[in-house]
Formats: C-alpha cells, sequence, structure tokens
C-alpha cells in the first residue's frame, strides 16, 4: 500500500481532461430512449416531410449511415428542415422518465479531479434534460453540443449554406477540441460509437469505447459502463499533468472506495 501511494505521488496522470458523449454512453442503450428517439425520427420523415411510412426507417438508417443524422441528410439532399422544429419533435416527445438516477455514477463522475466535459450530437435541451434525470446536472463544466458545432445554421438562405456538422465529422472533432480548449494528446475521450471512437483518434484523442469490454484497434480502452473507469482505468486518478500541486492525489484505497456496480440480478 505505502509503494503504491508514493508511486501515484511521484507520477502524473496522462489526462487534463475527460470529454464524454451523452446517449448510450452515460446511460445503458437498454433503456429504450433510443428505440424512441428511432420511431420519433421515423414519423417526422413521414408527417413532416411527407415520406412513405414503409420507408422510413430504412431512409432514416441510410441518412444516419452516410450523414451522420437525419437531419443532417435531409438539408443536404436539400430539404429545408429547421434545426430547432426537428429537434423539437424528435427529442421533445421522448419517454425521459425512462432514465432513472445513477448515485453509482454520480460518486465515479465527482471523483474524477479533471474538468469534465459533455460532447454531444444532439442539442443542448435535450443534453440537460438527460443530465438532470441522471443526476448528473451539477458534475460537468461544459456541454458541447449541435449548437456549438452548427452556430450560423439558423442564418442559412438555403439548406445546403451551412452543412450540419456532427460526429464523427473531423470537423466537428475540430471544432469540440477548440471549443473545449483542450490538448488532444492529454484528453480522455469517451463514446459508445465505433466510428467517433476512429475519429477522436484521428484527432489525437485518447479514446475509450464504451460498451464493451474489448477495445477496437481505435480505441485506447474499453469499459462496459463508464461506472468502471476506477478499475480500467486507474490513471485518471493520479495527479493531472498541469496543476500539480492544485489536484487531489488519488491512494489506492480512495480509488477502491469508489462504488461499483451492482451485477444484474444480484
Amino acid at each position: 500500500m505505502d509503494s503504491f501511494c508514493k508511486s501515484a505521488r511521484d507520477s502524473a496522470s496522462p489526462f487534463n481532461c475527460l470529454v464524454f458523449d451523452l446517449d448510450d454512453t452515460l446511460y445503458s442503450s437498454r433503456t429504450g430512449i433510443a428505440e424512441a428517439l428511432r420511431k420519433n425520427i421515423d414519423d417526422y420523415l413521414v408527417e413532416k416531410c411527407g415520406f412513405a411510412e414503409s420507408k422510413a426507417s430504412s431512409l432514416r438508417s441510410e441518412l444516419f449511415r452516410t450523414y451522420g443524422s437525419s437531419l443532417a441528410g435531409l438539408r443536404a439532399l436539400g430539404y429545408d428542415i429547421d434545426a430547432d422544429d426537428y429537434h423539437s419533435y424528435v427529442h421533445g416527445r421522448l419517454p425521459y422518465h425512462l432514465i432513472k438516477p445513477d448515485p453509482q455514477l454520480r460518486n465515479v463522475v465527482l471523483s474524477i479531479p479533471q474538468r469534465k466535459i459533455i460532447f454531444t450530437n444532439s442539442d443542448g435541451a435535450h443534453a440537460i434534460r438527460v443530465l438532470k434525470r441522471l443526476g448528473l446536472e451539477d458534475c460537468f463544466d461544459q456541454i458541447i453540443c449541435f449548437e456549438t458545432m452548427n452556430p450560423n445554421l439558423s442564418k442559412s438562405t438555403h439548406p445546403n449554406e451551412f452543412p450540419v456538422l456532427l460526429k464523427p465529422s473531423l470537423d466537428a472533432m475540430q471544432i469540440a477540441i477548440q471549443a473545449a480548449d483542450v490538448d488532444p494528446r492529454h484528453t480522455l475521450f469517451l463514446d459508445d460509437n465505433h466510428r467517433n471512437v476512429a475519429a477522436g483518434k484521428t484527432v489525437g484523442l485518447r479514446t475509450v469505447l464504451v460498451g464493451k469490454s474489448v477495445r477496437t484497434m481505435e480505441a485506447d480502452y474499453a469499459v462496459e459502463a463508464v461506472k468502471d473507469l476506477p478499475k480500467v482505468i486507474p490513471e485518471i486518478w493520479a495527479v493531472p499533468v498541469e496543476g500539480r500541486d492544485q489536484a487531489l492525489v488519488r491512494t489506492r484505497s480512495e480509488i477502491d472506495s469508489i462504488p461499483t456496480p451492482t451485477p444484474v440480478g444480484a
């Protein structure tokens, strides 16, 4: 124990900042939110854009694969979709009550001594609602969201004037890095999407694939849940590279005291 504590005091964390994706990263993809979101997008394509109901699901999937989101794809194809109206429709009708407070996750996030940032393709209103449902509304220093990446979209005079930028676009990743004012080499980026993780690696971020126990080539780490960070990446709790005098040094006993999730069915 003493040797570990001395090692921790003499070492430095490789990370100055942690950047978290939101949906399906901070909470499980099995909540039902993702299914509801897909249904809302399908309904939007039918009700607002006039597509046949039988084709909505396949069109949504194709737009996501090609453009990163249905909104980005529709605007790229020339549909004059208002982003606020789109988000109000597809997010505003979500069953947010399915997302429950997570005290264990809150304890882990609060114990992280570095800056903590949300980076989501969703709009800011959705991000705030999700964080409140999880009990994490006061845990992050900054939210980088749709509006951050697309500040001029509301000023466009035609759909193609300002293409929608979202993860995994490298331009979107660079905007996030600039908005967060971080050094990618000392920033840990956590996301459940393989393409987003690959984009993060391309721009120099250290990467974590969330929702998997085995990492991919583009992921430096893999965790089944964010709550697993203390046991998978304990070096987060060492002294950050910058501000060593101000940061808290975490000992092995402190890391072990962070609650770990109870197995399902236990």
